[in-house]
């Protein structure tokens, strides 16, 4: 049975309202044509992220800064996050430029930006703090640049393919930002060997060839409505998502003799006052004439339910990647004879299933829900994913390759069944000229969930790991001679140096103990420092943080599949309804029930 809401005009005076003039016929070729460059542009924005990933040890080597000093964590947890959290405050904000300006205008801004700022974070000079800063601002400004590219790329291909070839196009340009994930730790791991700055440099190229092939091909084809920016609207968001994001980065990090910051007057104060934002920002868009974010698309079920399912996917499965490299990185590459200096490399090589997984599932899932909608498929996608994070509950710490390659093939499946049917739904809801503010609103409930999840993951594993950890690092170390004091202060450090240091490539024992590994006899001293005392000694106690993490996962991936069934049967809003909202009435009705286009 299937529920109809009511939804008030989203296309407000009609009269702004225009296709672009001046723009040339396109042929059928040309869906190709924008399938290809916002592939491209997908692809390196979010190759970016994990190409920096797995180059932090050879960037902080470059500048001669050590990232796990207690005053330079801070700089580590920026380079890593400051991208993702400009992106996040600015693709909503971006998508509603293109639904004013024009797509394709602000989308090949976002080429152009990107690049500039790759071009000069491969040039960033000196050492120590002042270089870290720069590379933090500058990771900033490729941001910005980058949520330009991810604001309007999807409305770019809902404008130009058909409903019914919708679900296969999303599901090709998701598939570019998975795989662009999965490449950038190989090819980071590549370049980072050569030289830190061509980490960065990689991405010129790829941003001028975009930038020029997008300024000559791409052609504005959706409709757009002139309108006065939203500046209280575009306040509110920003300040809200900053202060909470802030918040969450450093609820991570240890203060004051304490694991993590969330008891932090500080912490606590920025995520209140991020909500309390947060929540007048829905005020302000759901009172002001011209908002940028238009509340009452959630009243199309579609949208709200595709939005909602998608934030909990994320948060699911968001740092999924993050504790599994840190998995390989700290205990199991170690225990298979590979350096710490090796595992970043050899982490992304081992993760592959899980690109193999989505690769195949995207496209096929895609155009499946291009003809029998995205409910079905969705919500199996999110059970899936539900039962592969119950597998992971039981694995040991150093497990068999094979169990978990089919896991990680089984996680890729799951995740391309639900991304590419849920995308083509939320942005076959929504009328054209709120494409763009639909796109933004997506990619903000996708990086925001990284964002959450990344936290989340973090202070659970954390969480799991600090009862038994200190005991453990007490009990082996000082069997192996290491002084009491000395074991004790190591074991009084928090968890976090320890996931640090094995995320970076370094051995944490030989880091943590410093001069004191002097003390002891050279027979245990090599042991300690060598590959298989740190990983035998905390695999339990990172298994166990494990567990808890992955029980969090399979309950949001199961509420996750509870709001995508809610989504209801398939809808495409049509050219019919697009001129009831422009010539009336007042109102018009969004059923929810499948349609046949």
């Amino acid at each position: 049975m299937h529920t109809s809401i009511r939804h008030r005009t989203v296309g407000a005076d009609t009269r702004s309202m225009r296709r672009c003039a001046g723009a040339p016929a396109v042929g059928p070729s040309y869906k190709w044509i924008a399938l290809s460059n916002t592939t491209l542009g997908v692809l390196m924005t979010n190759m970016n992220q994990s190409v920096v990933l797995i180059a932090l040890p050879a960037i902080f080597r470059g500048i001669r800064l050590d990232p796990l000093a207690p005053s330079n964590i801070a700089y580590l947890l920026w380079v890593l996050q400051g991208y993702l959290l400009v992106t996040t405050v600015l693709v909503v904000p971006f998508g509603r430029l293109g639904d004013m300006y024009g797509r394709v205008r602000m989308y090949n801004l976002g080429f152009t930006v990107f690049a500039a700022a790759s071009l000069a974070l491969s040039v960033v000079w000196g050492t120590g703090p002042p270089a870290a800063l720069a590379l933090v601002l500058l990771r900033l400004a490729q941001g910005v640049g980058g949520a330009f590219v991810m604001a309007n790329s999807a409305a770019l291909l809902t404008d130009a393919f058909p409903p019914d070839q919708r679900g296969l196009a999303l599901g090709i340009n998701g598939i570019a930002a998975i795989g662009g994930q999965f490449v950038g730790l190989v090819v980071g791991g590549l370049l980072a060997d050569l030289n830190w700055r061509l980490v960065f440099l990689v991405s010129v190229p790829l941003g001028v060839f975009g930038t020029v092939w997008a300024y000559l091909k791409l052609r504005e084809l959706g409709t757009y409505r002139r309108a006065h920016i939203d500046w209280w609207g575009n306040l509110t968001l920003a300040a809200g998502l900053v202060l909470l994001i802030v918040g969450l980065t450093y609820g991570i990090e240890p203060q004051r003799g304490r694991l993590m910051g969330w008891e932090s007057p500080a912490v606590i104060g920025e995520l209140v006052a991020g909500c309390v934002l947060l929540v007048l920002f829905v005020w302000v868009e759901r009172h002001g004439r011209e908002p940028m974010l238009r509340v009452d698309l959630f009243r199309i079920r579609a949208f709200a339910a595709g939005n909602i399912a998608l934030l909990l996917a994320t948060i699911g499965r968001g740092g999924l990647q993050f504790v599994l490299i840190l998995w390989l990185q700290g205990i199991w590459l170690p225990l298979r004879g590979y350096s710490f200096s090796e595992t970043p490399f050899w982490a992304g090589i081992y993760m592959l299933p899980l690109t193999i997984g989505f690769l195949v599932a995207g496209p096929i899932s895609g155009y499946l829900s291009d003809r029998y909608g995205a409910r079905a498929f969705a919500t199996a996608g999110m059970l899936a994913a539900a039962s592969i994070f119950g597998a992971f509950l039981f694995m040991p710490g150093n497990f068999a390759y094979p169990v978990f390659a089919m896991l990680l093939l089984g996680s890729g499946l799951a995740q391309g069944l639900f991304s590419s049917p849920n995308t083509a739904a939320i942005m076959n809801s929504v009328p054209p000229h709120e494409r763009g503010a639909a796109s933004g609103t997506r990619a903000t409930c996708l990086n925001a969930g990284l964002l959450l999840s990344m936290s989340l993951f973090f202070s659970l594993l954390i969480v799991g790991m600090a009862g038994s950890l200190p005991g453990a690092l007490v009990h082996g170390l000082t069997a192996h001679g290491v002084p009491g004091a000395a074991a004790t202060h190591v074991s009084t450090m928090a968890p976090v140096a320890t996931l640090f240091a094995a995320l970076l490539g370094f051995n944490p024992i030989a880091t943590l103990l410093g001069p004191a590994l002097r003390a002891v006899a050279p027979s245990e001293a090599a042991y300690l420092a060598g590959r298989a005392f740190f990983p035998q000694l905390i695999a339990p106690p990172f298994v166990q943080g494990v567990r808890v993490v992955f029980a969090f996962s399979v309950i949001v991936s199961l509420l996750g599949a509870w709001a995508s069934w809610l989504r209801g049967g398939r809808y495409v809003y049509s050219d019919v309804e697009e001129r009831e909202h422009a010539i009336g009435p007042a109102s018009a009705e969004v059923s929810g029930q499948p349609v046949d286009r």
